[in-house]
């Protein structure tokens, strides 16, 4: 039975085990997106992971969603990012970077833009902004230039991430951002070709991935899906039929992994994409609690099910050593506090301790079930 802490072949790297840090967005950045030094530390403690997807940069400025979010369409963004993998591979890690566009979830208050989407239909809620919860705007309708305009962005912030040291990028789809606007029905009302049935609202998230794909290569080029979530508003309408149609088109691409968004092993669309999909899969578990017994359950489970890596967001947050934990059968550290998951500083971001050096004389069971002294 394939353990979580087995070795993996990712295309060219050599992942130390099958855990992999899901994208996180933090806060940290600076203003125009750059970022940190305190970035770097954040990430180089968490080097244990067998990758680490690095939290959604936006690929334009239009793109940008909340503030102090990290960007990575200019010169000072790829330096900035250089810090960061540098700090990670220094500690043994490795990096993707995930390339996330807003659409309409962003607010000229932050971004200087109106936002766009596939349709004219705003945000169903407030949006955070430097001044607070404000209204959502009517985004601006894409027309076909800025379509593709966008795709030839995201094409070039998937070469400055090589730049910056990534080993490749995690197309964003998911989560209600720009290219799950298109798959979504209650969004795309388009009535050209990026719209309408599920065969051509899947049109621009393939056009986004080959693009990005001929820029540095498939196998540096991961894909982000939620079937059926609706956050950010977000109502699909045929999930069932919209994700077979995705696969199909891109199964032939050659791409590094496929990452499914709260995975549910016993949903027949994960089912279906698992059975289709030829390559590498990485899904994210849904965990009713933060405890080493529920991140045990749920990344054996899908495992078991298929997966052939699993992507921890809240665990790796809190617990920069969560691989040794882990191992160890050791108790995690808690979420402390969740205001501090999206503000700036150190606190709540690199002050989570690490398990002291030298494990407890108690006898402990592992995570990969052999038992540890």
């Amino acid at each position: 039975m394939t353990q979580p802490t087995d070795t993996f072949q990712l295309g060219p790297l050599a992942l130390p085990n099958r855990l992999v840090m899901a994208p996180l967005t933090r806060n940290r950045a600076a203003a125009d997106g750059t970022p940190t030094p305190l970035m770097a530390e954040y990430y180089a403690q968490r080097a244990s992971a067998g990758l680490i997807i690095g939290e959604a940069a936006t690929p334009n400025a239009v793109g940008q969603t909340y503030p102090n979010i990290t960007a990575i369409h200019r010169p000072e963004h790829v330096a900035g990012w250089r810090q960061v993998t540098d700090a990670v591979r220094k500690a043994g890690g490795r990096m993707f970077l995930q390339l996330q566009h807003g659409g309409r979830v962003g607010h000229p208050a932050t971004s200087g833009h109106t936002p766009v989407a596939p349709s004219p239909v705003p945000l169903p809620e407030t949006i955070f902004t430097p001044g607070g919860h404000r209204p959502s705007v009517v985004p601006r309708e894409m027309t076909a230039e800025d379509i593709r305009a966008t795709a030839a962005d995201f094409a070039a912030a998937a070469r400055g991430a090589v730049d910056a040291g990534f080993e490749g990028v995690e197309v964003h789809s998911a989560n209600g951002h720009l290219l799950h606007q298109f798959l979504a029905a209650n969004v795309n009302r388009r009535t050209d070709a990026y719209g309408g049935p599920a065969a051509r609202r899947i049109r621009f998230v393939v056009e986004v991935v080959e693009a990005v794909a001929d820029a540095i290569g498939p196998e540096r080029v991961g894909l982000r899906v939620s079937p059926g979530n609706t956050v950010n508003g977000i109502q699909e309408g045929e999930t069932e039929v919209i994700y077979p149609e995705l696969v199909r088109a891109l199964r032939g691409l050659g791409l590094a992994y496929l990452h499914i968004v709260f995975a549910d092993p016993d949903s027949p669309v994960y089912r279906r994409i698992r059975a289709d999909w030829p390559g590498t899969l990485v899904a994210n578990p849904v965990l009713d609690e933060l405890t080493t017994e529920a991140v045990d359950r749920g990344t054996r489970r899908l495992l078991a099910s298929g997966a052939e890596l699993v992507a921890l967001g809240r665990p790796f947050l809190a617990n920069p050593d969560l691989v040794t934990r882990l191992r160890r059968g050791a108790p995690l550290n808690p979420i402390r506090d969740r205001y501090l998951m999206y503000v700036g500083g150190a606190t709540g971001y690199t002050d989570y301790p690490a398990l002291d050096a030298h494990p407890s004389s108690d006898s402990m069971v592992a995570l990969d079930g052999a038992r540890v002294v």
